[in-house]
């Protein structure tokens, strides 16, 4: 099988990316989650459920595989995103593309595509992160479940205490607040893994996994991403936009997608979901027959 694998600058900026495939093949990007995560684990989870693409695996800026990037918010924006794979596309020579988005990806994958709906074949979602504060208020309740406390209840902080009522609920809906109290106890990797993976099995071997490619995610993608505000973007609003039907694939046991991501199809005028049953964060680990089925019927009906 083709493969090449370099470095390329696209708009001043250098990433990582794996071009694998027929050249002739239709082609299609993965992009990854994080942010600050690399595209290694998607392609070892399904890479082969893509053999009939030319498939590229892209580092997004800053992160995974691709250089560092000076920790200055300017960097990471989702405009940056966005105008980093128009590069990439030109830069290939590709008229169109499918676009394939798993976690806080599939954001990039949704503005790119209502951006750019003639060079956007196909668009397959994997649950999707594009409500980040409704997955702040997950990741909230997550956080009183694991220190044994019942979701409905409200923990203000020592200073919300001093506060009024009103300016306490007020705050308590505010994302920002919201992961101040979830984190303020607990590690941030132990809440969103309680969300993601329904089994310690499968939360060890997606560790294994990652770990296996050397890969050290860097901090800063997530830190700047978080200073421009990304835990206030509901990108819902912008669905209604898209002129391109997007499949989307969810496991029903990943707290930080199911069942927000049942919207996205709800607001496209018809796009698909195709719910894996007892999945989490990586479906392909949890219920691998399941989701190459749901995959594969996402990418025969753009």
């Amino acid at each position: 099988m083709r493969e090449e694998i370099d470095v390329i600058e696209l708009g001043g900026v250098e990433v990582y990316l794996e071009d694998t495939g027929a050249q002739n093949a239709p082609a299609i990007v993965v992009l990854h989650g994080g942010p600050g995560g690399s595209a290694y684990p998607l392609r070892e989870g399904f890479g082969d459920e893509l053999g009939n693409f030319r498939v590229l695996y892209l580092d997004q800026r800053g992160s995974g595989r691709s250089p560092e990037l000076p920790a200055e918010a300017r960097f990471f924006t989702l405009d940056a995103l966005v105008n980093d794979l128009t590069a990439l596309r030109e830069h290939l020579g590709l008229d169109s593309w499918t676009l394939l988005g798993h976690g806080f990806g599939a954001v990039v994958a949704l503005e790119y595509a209502r951006r750019s709906p003639t060079t956007s074949e196909n668009l397959v979602l994997i649950n999707p992160w594009s409500n980040f504060p409704w997955l702040a208020g997950q990741l909230y309740r997550a956080s009183l479940e694991l220190r044994g406390l019942a979701p409905e209840v409200e923990a203000p902080n020592r200073q919300q205490r001093a506060e009024p009522a009103n300016q306490q609920r007020a705050e308590l809906t505010d994302p920002t607040a919201l992961l101040n109290e979830a984190f303020a106890q607990l590690e941030p990797k132990a809440v969103f893994d309680h969300l993601m993976f329904p089994s310690a099995h499968s939360r060890m071997e997606y560790e294994w996994l990652a770990e296996g490619a050397g890969i050290v995610g860097a901090d800063g993608p997530g830190q700047m991403f978080v200073r421009n505000g990304l835990w206030r973007l509901d990108y819902t609003p912008y669905l209604t936009e898209l002129r391109l039907e997007p499949s989307v694939i969810v496991g029903t046991l990943d707290g930080t997608a199911y069942p927000e991501a049942l919207t996205i199809a709800d607001l496209t005028g018809g796009g698909r979901i195709e719910v894996v049953l007892g999945a989490g964060h990586y479906p392909w680990i949890d219920e691998p027959y399941a989701f190459s089925e749901a995959l594969q019927i996402s990418l025969e009906n753009p």
